[in-house]
């Protein structure tokens, strides 16, 4: 199935921009919904010890005893409280969706994991809290937060204006090469559209639905059945010379830079399972990297 798309949204201001990322977070809404309902006890999961970051995330982490983490674009919190878990003194969510930061505090009183989720446009947020003395030890953004960022430069700006002097930048993300292809692995969009929006008439998807328990550590529900979203959704597919270079330029130093040819969720229709909820392209497929994975410090 071909899924409709335009390339005609205008980014030429910072007020054009806004436009858009308020249409996403509309979309999010609905989105998360669908998501939430799939997953069984979140928070008995969370209470009983489970931990539902991928090993990629927790390596780069590293050790985050007595640190402050700030989770940019966090979704429903899920990852935010498993990093809680992980020994982090203070942790602190962000994203553009109400009803992703409605779940998540609830998720974190129901579980007894404390964390503090702010309900914010990240721009907005980062700006404004680069005006206070707050700063935190580490930044962390995950699976398929960066195509949401019409600004790559603005973001690692705001990154690096957040960061104690020799905290680090983490991300594991969706490779751009992954997003070159149909679900049936037909290839059709470009490695990148530097910045300029690629609008989706469908909307975010539930991809939960799609990958099904790989998604889901708590276990499984139907839930909502074939989702439809009444909300169009906009990305920004940017290539990984372009993130790498928005993170030098705003004076971080790369320490880490890796690409992995697996998934953790499945993009594809013909894509196979593997041990530890991943996923790989069917053997008959020619390899090509599905993620990447940065960190960068900030200098002392």
């Amino acid at each position: 199935m071909t899924i409709e798309h335009r390339y005609d949204s205008d980014v030429s201001t910072p007020e054009a921009r806004r436009a858009l990322h308020e249409q996403n977070r509309r979309s999010w809404n609905e989105a998360t919904r669908a998501h939430n309902s799939h997953k069984a006890d979140q928070a008995k999961f969370l209470r009983e010890g489970g931990n539902k970051l991928f090993p990629e995330e927790i390596g780069l982490l590293g050790e985050l005893t007595g640190k402050s983490v700030l989770h940019l674009q966090c979704n429903s919190g899920q990852d935010t409280l498993c990093i809680k878990q992980l020994g982090a003194k203070r942790v602190t969510g962000v994203d553009i969706s109400d009803e992703a930061i409605d779940f998540a505090r609830r998720l974190s009183a129901d579980s007894g994991l404390e964390a503090e989720f702010h309900r914010a446009d990240v721009y907005d947020w980062l700006e404004e809290a680069a005006k206070y003395s707050e700063r935190w030890d580490v930044v962390f953004c995950s699976y398929g937060a960066i195509i949401w960022l019409s600004d790559l430069g603005l973001w690692a700006r705001g990154i690096a204006s957040v960061l104690k002097p020799g905290g680090r930048f983490v991300t594991v993300e969706f490779h751009p090469v992954e997003m070159m292809f149909e679900m049936d692995l037909s290839h059709r969009y470009p490695y990148s559209t530097h910045g300029r929006p690629l609008t989706w008439e469908e909307g975010v998807g539930d991809y939960v639905e799609q990958s099904g328990p790989s998604l889901t550590p708590s276990g499984w529900k139907d839930g909502v059945r074939d989702f439809k979203n009444p909300e169009i959704v906009h990305e920004f597919h940017w290539g990984t010379a372009e993130i790498i270079t928005a993170l030098l330029d705003a004076s971080l130093v790369l320490e880490h830079f890796q690409e992995y040819d697996y998934a953790t969720f499945k993009m594809y229709h013909r894509m196979e399972a593997l041990p530890g909820r991943k996923w790989k392209l069917p053997d008959d497929v020619p390899g090509f990297p599905l993620m990447y994975s940065i960190a960068a410090r900030k200098p002392r």
